[in-house]
């Protein structure tokens, strides 16, 4: 198989990646206009429970108070700032899905950006799985759209020689 069978078949993986994380943000920002209060607060309950997360963890404690304890005015600017970024995921997962080097370029730079925080809630978590996993995610889609972005930049130097 071909390097651009390898490299389509990696950037469309990304763009599925990617659209599900923009998909999960509709999601949210659908239940943030629909669910009240108490709605969400057993939502975050059983989203805690299937993760086999501590409820007493600190992060678990600060979200399920934010959710207590947002006006509707906060709760519909929160779904609008799901809404821009389910944009944000759709934009870029059809930009990867048709290998455009700016969809790219977006994946690179804002996968490198979340690389800081995800190792913070790794040392934080001390190990837990779910920011383990979250980091080795983002970093193999990291590096695999920074080997795209390197053979696109040689292929480019080759057909200029």
């Amino acid at each position: 198989m071909s390097f651009m069978g390898n490299s389509t078949r990696a950037l469309r993986s990304v763009a599925i990646f990617e659209a599900a994380k923009g998909l999960l943000a509709l999601l949210v920002g659908l239940g943030l206009l629909i669910f009240n209060h108490s709605q969400w607060q057993h939502a975050f309950s059983e989203l805690i429970r299937y993760l086999h997360l501590y409820p007493s963890h600190e992060g678990s404690h600060s979200f399920r108070h934010i959710l207590e304890h947002v006006s509707d005015s906060r709760r519909l600017l929160l779904a609008c700032g799901a809404f821009a970024y389910t944009a944000f995921r759709f934009v870029e997962a059809y930009g990867l899905w048709r290998a455009r080097r700016w969809a790219e370029w977006i994946a690179l730079v804002s996968g490198s950006a979340y690389l800081p925080f995800e190792i913070y809630a790794v040392i934080h978590t001390r190990g837990s799985w779910t920011a383990v996993t979250i980091l080795v995610l983002n970093t193999l889609i990291v590096m695999v759209i920074a080997a795209q972005l390197r053979a696109n930049q040689r292929a480019k130097i080759g057909a200029e020689i």
